[in-house]
């Protein structure tokens, strides 16, 4: 009896060693602003399209509902600065595939806060729209939906929502692409990413 406990005992030993290894893995890789920067956690940034032929950035609007405000694609200026702030917040440095929070460093005449988070499914479009009054912080079960994340697309990067910062639970992992309607182009969930670049103020 006390030779199989033991041997229980150092397979969970061994087993719990080798699941923590191999989540730790490699350092992802920084991400880097249009001036060849790294992207640094707190500092404010554009966030811009990639593509020469899309103009302006990202800003808020109202669209469904006065409050909370929605993220929105603007032409003809660069939008709305914004800032990033990783789940760690002891790292100052941004880097790909790592969960993070986005927020517009501005003030609004909403009560919400300016943190990004996916909004409840939309029935009217059958969409899933990127709004505001997220949670700063605090990673879990109750604020999965305020956790984002950004990725090396192509020549330059896109955004998307694969939070990983609640083990076990389910969410469908896509990326943030542009809705166009009578609200304007609206940031949504989808199939379709939005190629950006991340220049400073």
């Amino acid at each position: 009896m006390k030779i199989t406990f033991l041997a229980l005992v150092l397979l969970f030993a061994l087993s719990t060693k080798a699941s923590r290894l191999e989540a730790a893995g490699p350092t992802p890789k920084e991400v880097f602003d249009t001036s060849g920067k790294k992207l640094r956690a707190g500092a404010q940034y554009y966030i811009v399209p990639a593509s020469p032929d899309v103009g302006g950035g990202l800003g808020l609007n109202r669209t469904r509902k006065a409050c909370p405000l929605d993220a929105v694609a603007v032409d003809g200026n660069r939008g709305l600065p914004l800032v990033f702030t990783p789940v760690n917040p002891k790292k100052g440095v941004v880097r790909v595939d790592t969960d993070l929070n986005i927020y517009f460093a501005t003030e609004t005449s909403c009560p919400q806060s300016n943190v990004w988070k996916v909004d409840y499914f939309d029935s009217a479009t059958e969409q899933l729209f990127v709004t505001t009054g997220g949670v700063l912080g605090d990673p879990g079960l109750e604020t999965i939906r305020n956790w984002f994340k950004i990725e090396t697309y192509e020549d330059a990067y896109k955004l998307n929502y694969c939070p990983s910062v609640c083990y076990g639970c389910y969410h469908q992992c896509l990326d943030i692409g542009i809705y166009e309607d009578q609200y304007g182009k609206r940031l949504v969930v989808d199939d379709f990413p939005f190629k950006v670049r991340f220049q400073l103020t």
